[in-house]
């Protein structure tokens, strides 16, 4: 495991990097929610799994988390850090590149992923709406993704749980895979690291 700072628009940003044994077949980058950093049990149990299956990894830590501030930035700061994080690491991306996070993490790869031609997004506790108020759905970001999805929702998670996600999905082939617990997904982590793998390995 490495790390490496990039400089953004918005201040530095720092990126660790988990590579697998052996050639590289694929890059997943990943980043974290608003409350938390990239050390919350879902993300490593999806590094886990695709270190496991030969993938490198790069867990990215937004500029405002580096700067030690404890409110994230808004969407388009947060879209405008990541996608200049994705160019700054232009050499490390081998393979198809997937882009994920939990999250918020998760709302930022689905809005950025057709602008940087990713081949797959992850979601991990997509927030579909703010606990208690389903009309503020934020589904469109999610069918507006024309590559594969993978969706990880714990199955009491007050952002909306699976059945909603999958309601609100729509005719939307996203794979939706319910797991025990809340938003924070720290329940059953063996569960996300096995949903993530599943996924990984069918990708195309």
């Amino acid at each position: 495991m490495t790390t490496r700072d990039v400089d953004t628009p918005l201040g530095p940003a720092r990126v660790t990097v988990d590579d697998p044994v052996g050639n590289v077949a694929g890059t997943l980058l990943l980043g974290h929610g608003a409350g938390g950093g990239i050390e919350a049990p879902d993300l490593l149990a999806a590094t886990d799994a695709a270190v496991g299956l030969g993938w490198r990894v790069l867990r990215v830590e937004q500029p405002w988390r580096v700067a030690g501030k404890r409110v994230a930035a808004a969407p388009p700061k947060l879209d405008e850090g990541w996608t200049a994080i994705h160019g700054a690491v232009g050499d490390l991306l081998t393979g198809p590149v997937v882009l994920g996070g939990r999250s918020a993490g998760a709302r930022v790869a689905c809005r950025t992923a057709g602008a940087l031609g990713a081949a797959g997004v992850l979601c991990l506790a997509f927030p579909l709406h703010p606990p208690g108020k389903p009309e503020k759905s934020r589904a469109g970001e999610l069918t507006a993704v024309a590559v594969p999805v993978l969706v990880v929702q714990g199955d009491s998670d007050a952002f909306g749980g699976p059945t909603a996600v999958v309601a609100e999905l729509g005719e939307h082939p996203a794979t939706v895979v319910a797991v025990r617990g809340d938003h924070a997904l720290k329940a059953d982590p063996p569960a996300v690291r096995a949903a993530v793998t599943t996924w990984l390995a069918a990708l195309p």
